[in-house]
């Protein structure tokens, strides 16, 4: 029973904890703490925790290699737990879906600087050492092979920051892993109007005399516009279109939107992790990668537009990649369009089946 009681702590509804429950599934919950990690700044950390959530059980072949591990990748200020919904895994998880947790081992960490894990916010504030997109992906590789002894992986699924971190792993790792899916991303360095949103953000809070060299007492009031830079940003236009058709319930969506953000968003927490993807670039090694690969993006996300042709052209040089453009729709909803898995739903199904042994 506590463990169910987690489980919906972690913000499943009722009624899916109920179905994966009675399928004799439950999230587990656990830390792992890597000692005396050093990042790639040179700071060191005597304890990193990392934080991860896990459905389903690991499954070893002949040779005690795990072959039913999926790793699923959350995006900036994001967690593993927030994949945790009817939207998301009500769709992928539950019984007879493509992720169905009664077949497959599902691993859902929270990044560094995220969620759980270890984070400015914890007490060291700007003292934390600044991690990179390298610091997190070493991390969870870490936390796979150490403390849940999986060294091999059926798929990474990753979602904007995870999606790069997806990317990131395929390089890194080529012969870890049978099939990668990375969505909403590039896998080149962060250019262009992307930088700049992120410029935004970070300069908004640096510039704020109450941020205070991240000693503050209270959040910045810079925050709120942050906020409002986020959803306007990641927002589909014909999305917010919709929801907010006049100026009145235009700023009713907005304010609604800040406000609901606002009590959980901490200012050092999304200082870092904004800026964390500054070295971020897999693009030379995209040769490298073995696995099969299908990156799915959108025609309306505005934070990875694909009138530049990027996509196009990186994914010629990835040998078993495939490219999948999402047309405009009512469906969509620009940069989080990820959250809508019917949309990309089949293109997991083909990647599973391209990619199976």
């Amino acid at each position: 029973m506590m463990r169910l009681l987690r489980f919906l702590a972690c913000g499943l509804s009722f009624v899916l904890a109920l179905e994966l429950h009675a399928a004799g599934l439950a999230v587990a919950q656990a830390d792992y703490v890597i000692r005396d990690f050093r990042f790639s700044t040179g700071e060191t950390l005597p304890e990193l925790r990392l934080h991860y959530s896990t459905l389903g059980k690991p499954e070893r072949d002949a040779n005690d290699v795990v072959r039913n591990a999926v790793l699923v990748l959350h995006g900036t200020t994001g967690a593993g737990a927030s994949f945790l919904n009817d939207a998301f895994a009500g769709t992928l998880f539950g019984p007879g879906q493509p992720l169905d947790a009664s077949r497959y081992y599902i691993i859902l960490p929270d990044a560094i600087g995220h969620g759980q894990s270890s984070k400015p916010s914890d007490g060291m504030r700007a003292r934390f050492p600044r991690y990179t997109y390298e610091d997190m992906v070493r991390a969870q590789y870490r936390l796979l092979t150490e403390a849940l002894h999986v060294d091999h992986l059926r798929l990474i699924l990753g979602v904007s920051m995870g999606g790069m971190h997806a990317w990131m792993w395929a390089v890194q790792f080529p012969e870890l892993m049978d099939a990668v899916m990375p969505i909403v991303c590039m896998p080149v360095q962060i250019a262009g109007r992307n930088r700049m949103y992120r410029r935004l953000i970070a300069d908004a809070i640096r510039g704020d005399p109450q941020w205070n060299n991240g000693e503050y007492t209270q959040q910045p009031p810079a925050m709120k516009t942050v906020l409002q830079i986020s959803l306007v940003f990641a927002s589909g236009a014909r999305q917010l279109q919709r929801e907010g058709p006049t100026q009145d319930k235009a700023d009713r969506v907005l304010d609604s939107a800040v406000e609901s953000r606002a009590q959980h968003a901490d200012a050092n927490d999304w200082l870092y992790a904004w800026e964390s993807s500054r070295s971020y670039d897999p693009s030379p090694g995209l040769p490298r990668i073995k696995a099969a690969l299908t990156a799915v993006n959108f025609a309306d996300d505005e934070v990875n537009p694909p009138e530049q042709g990027i996509m196009e052209e990186q994914i010629k040089r990835v040998a078993r990649g495939r490219y999948v453009l999402v047309p405009l729709s009512d469906r969509t909803r620009g940069h989080r369009s990820a959250a809508v898995t019917a949309l990309w739903k089949e293109y997991l199904e083909e990647l599973l089946a391209r990619s199976a042994r």
